[in-house]
């Protein structure tokens, strides 16, 4: 059965209509005689909506019952069993009830679409896995229901539903959306104006790089070579010279200049001479270039220009950055330049940037070997050279009254068949040697027009013009050939080293060094394979790339194997022999990446193993001392009220009473500080950030104190603060009484607060012992208590609790010294907008 279509209405922010036109598009589709029903939709009493669900069929919902309260969720049974062409589903990030058939309604949309069941639903940018920390820092407010970016990527249809903030705050305020008594804190809180335009920024750019791929995707699948100009996309080109890094703070102000633009720096490795790039250079200016936001790449040409453009092309970009060349005046006499043929060959889908430096006209090192592999264009001029040549100069010296001499015209020869040798290589200087020898025996030497030799000195001196006209050749053609090795050696060291630095300080994950592969041999896909044994099945541990996908080294155009068990599968091309010897490194670089990640990774689980068993092990030892001393004293005052042999007065009982209750409080602190460890060791703490005054807020922490113990100076005018008000509550509670525990009875703690530019810090300052420099951040771990605290004191949780819910708001706790003598703890929070607190009741679109 063939899988369902998945479209997807992504929201830039709540009440921008999803839903609507989720219902609006069912109805075109019943129209069109489409079987359409709705498995779940939620109007939020919205009328207008509301009425778009007249004429649409509607699953019945199943109905669970969850701590006393009765909810609905989508009938996924009866759905299926109902097999419609295409089913509404909405709110795609809802979390069901517990007792539902799935945790997420994403995981119910997976199993209609597996049952062939087109599938039409909505989902908001703030919902999505990977921007969840970005729009907690906009909003203030954690969604606690996503959807992986993935579920929504293999979506066969994404339709943004955008809309202008003030066009929405209007909606809000005509009471579209939300009901009256709840407009005015939505308006004042998530649907201020800066929030919505940031989270239509992200929608709006999230949608983009989704089009691009989908770009990319069929440019591929279509073989398409020319540039679209869809998107700003910058290449410098660099030599490895000190004016690269002008050329990439240029890029950088041009792409600064257009939203989503794109800086991609290429170095051209060439193969067909010596190069003057500076290793140290080049990793200078990558560097500055990833620290600018851009990508290096690192290629292999034998025609500089034709593999810049070639790159420009393939990655779809739109510009080309380039310096003013660095020659010399009389080093043009080799040709026009790479910048001045890259500007003519471009074309018109790319712009050409040639920016000056102070480099311009000061040489470019080493010059260019001309005895490199020769192209096409030069094998052709080289036998034209050879064969032509010498009947062009039999024709001049035949019609020209001077006579040379049969020597000079030797010299002329020869020298047409070194120029031969120098063009074209071996083969063509031998066709010149050969040619040359035949005319002059025919025309220069006597007897004319005769193919004999009547001299016995020209018979020598015809010889020996063939024997060095031969070794010159050779000799020309060896040192071509060194150089070419020399040239490649080079390029292959250039590329191996670049590799090796990068591999060595961990910035390459596998992917990226298997792009680094498929870009650098041109590949249209590459993928690295391993199988646990010789008849094993192949897996593939990674790929990239556009192609086929492979599944066996077998179906690879180039395959080179590492080890017994893994290989290294490309296609696209098939790679000469020479770059095998290249191609081998990367494969052993990408086993050793492979190997590293997957080391890293159980070197991960052992440290959370190892954290977990030291937890472990400190929570027994608390549990056995800690906890069973105050059930130790509780038992015992309880086992003295209730014997019948002592007759206890007023006051015995209500010292017996007293010490039950105290310890049944210490009981109730270290299982509460156990707890909250526990959920921050699990990740499961979660603050709901509000804006609070610290008034409200720091007088209720001090409760659990003696009275007299601690002073309060919390200044009227102080900012709001972001926060969790009941972890805040807690933090502050725990650090005051640590401090309590340690300050001298006639030294009281003192709470104060100031505000710090957009900061709040409190600070809890005590006269006690102090803690050195040494162990003040070892404080801050659990089970860890300092000095010879009293093992009655608590199990060391207190602080570790505090810094936990501190940082899970945003904020910083630290200890400092106290001037004089004792320990200040400092709390940092993030200051939130003057005004007076506000507990807006938000709708479950926004936090769910």
């Amino acid at each position: 059965m063939a899988r369902g279509k998945l479209r997807i209405y992504l929201g830039a922010a709540p009440g921008v209509g999803k839903t609507y036109a989720m219902l609006s598009e069912a109805h075109r589709r019943i129209e069109r005689g489409t079987d359409c029903v709705v498995a779940f939709v939620e109007h939020h009493d919205r009328p207008r909506t509301e009425v778009m669900l007249h004429g649409l069929e509607q699953v019945t919902r199943r109905d669970l019952e969850y701590r006393g309260t009765a909810f609905t969720e989508m009938d996924v049974d009866a759905v299926l069993e109902r097999a419609p062409e295409v089913a509404l589903v909405d709110e795609l990030a809802h979390t069901n009830v517990p007792g539902s058939r799935n945790a997420k309604r994403w995981q119910d949309v997976e199993e209609l679409l597996t049952a062939g069941i087109d599938v039409v639903s909505t989902v908001n940018i703030q919902h999505l896995e990977s921007l969840g920390d970005v729009v907690e820092s906009i909003t203030g407010v954690r969604q606690k229901e996503t959807v992986p970016d993935e579920v929504v990527r293999r979506a066969d249809q994404i339709e943004l539903v955008d809309m202008s903030p003030q066009a929405l705050r209007r909606r809000m305020a005509h009471g579209n959306i939300y009901k009256s008594d709840r407009i005015d804190a939505s308006l004042s809180n998530y649907f201020r104006p800066g929030n919505l335009t940031a989270l239509r920024e992200l929608a709006l750019l999230w949608v983009a790089d989704r089009v691009d791929e989908y770009l990319q995707q069929y440019r591929g699948e279509h073989n398409i070579r020319s540039t679209w100009q869809a998107r700003e996309r910058i290449v410098v080109g660099l030599t490895g010279g000190p004016e690269g890094r002008t050329l990439i703070r240029r890029a950088s102000r041009m792409a600064a200049k257009g939203s989503g633009s794109e800086i991609l720096a290429v170095y051209i490795a060439r193969s067909d001479g010596l190069t003057g790039a500076s290793p140290k250079e080049l990793a200078v200016q990558r560097t500055l270039v990833e620290d600018l936001g851009g990508t290096f790449h690192h290629v292999i040409g034998d025609d500089i220009p034709a593999a810049l453009l070639d790159f420009a092309r393939g990655v779809n970009a739109t510009q080309i950055v380039l310096g003013s060349s660095r020659r010399k005046t009389w080093q043009y006499v080799f040709g026009p330049g790479v910048g001045a043929t890259v500007a003519r060959d471009s074309g018109p889908d790319l712009d050409v940037h040639i920016v000056t430096h102070g480099e311009v006209a000061k040489g470019r090192g080493l010059p260019v070997a001309r005895g490199a592999r020769l192209g096409r264009s030069r094998v052709i001029w080289g036998w034209l050279v050879g064969v032509a040549g010498p009947v062009l100069l039999t024709v001049l010296l035949t019609h020209v009254d001077a006579d040379l001499g049969l020597a000079n015209d030797m010299l002329l020869f020869l020298t047409l068949t070194v120029a031969a040798a120098l063009v074209g290589g071996l083969l063509p200087a031998l066709a010149s040697a050969a040619g040359g020898s035949l005319l002059l025996n025919y025309y220069f030497t006597p007897p004319l027009h005769l193919w004999t030799v009547s001299n016995n000195k020209n018979i020598v001196a015809i010889a020996v013009f063939v024997g060095v006209a031969v070794s010159v050749a050779s000799v020309v053609d060896l040192a071509a050939r060194r150089t070419h090795q020399a040239a490649r050696l080079r390029a292959e060291a250039e590329i191996l080293s670049f590799l090796a630095g990068s591999v060595l300080r961990g910035e390459t994950s596998l992917e990226a060094l298997l792009e680094r592969v498929r870009e650098t041999f041109a590949m249209d896909s590459v993928a690295l394979l391993e199988r646990a044994g010789d008849t094993d099945p192949w897996t593939c541990a990674g790929s990239v790339g556009d192609g086929r996908p492979l599944e066996r080294p077998e179906d690879a155009d180039v395959d080179m194997p590492v080890g017994d068990h893994m290989a290294l599968a490309l296609s696209g091309r098939v790679l000469p022999a020479e770059d095998r010897r290249v191609l081998a490194a990367f494969a052993a670089q990408a086993a050793v990446v492979l190997d590293r990640q997957r080391l890293q990774s159980e070197a991960d689980q052992a440290r959370t193993l190892a954290e977990g068993n030291r937890i472990r092990t400190a929570l027994l030892a608390a549990v056995s001392h800690d906890l069973r001393t105050p059930l130790a004293g509780i038992k015992a005052a309880v086992s003295s009220l209730r014997s019948d042999d002592v007759e206890w007065s007023d006051e015995d009982e209500a010292e017996l009473l007293e010490g039950i209750e105290e310890g049944a409080d210490r009981l109730e602190h270290l299982v509460g500080n156990l707890l909250d460890m526990s959920r921050l060791q699990t990740g499961t703490v979660t603050p709901l950030i509000r804006e609070v005054d610290l008034d409200e807020v720091v007088p209720m922490a001090l409760g659990g104190v003696p009275d007299g113990s601690a002073e309060l100076d919390i200044p009227e005018t102080l900012p709001m603060v972001a926060v969790d008000k009941g972890l805040l509550e807690r933090a502050v509670a725990n650090i005051v009484e640590n401090a309590v525990k340690y300050a001298p009875d006639e030294a009281p703690v003192k709470v104060s607060a100031s505000a710090l530019g957009e900061r709040v810090e409190i600070r809890v300052v005590d006269r006690g012992p102090g803690v050195p420099d040494s162990a003040k951040d070892r404080i801050f771990a659990p089970f860890q208590r300092y000095g010879d605290a009293p093992r009655g004191a608590g199990v060391g949780l207190g602080l570790a609790v505090a810094r936990g819910f501190v940082e899970a708001m945003g904020g910083t706790l630290a200890a400092e010294d106290t001037p004089g003598g004792g320990l200040t703890m400092v709390l940092t929070l993030r200051a939130a907008a003057g005004r007076p607190p506000v507990r807006p009741e938000l709708s479950s679109q926004v936090t769910s």
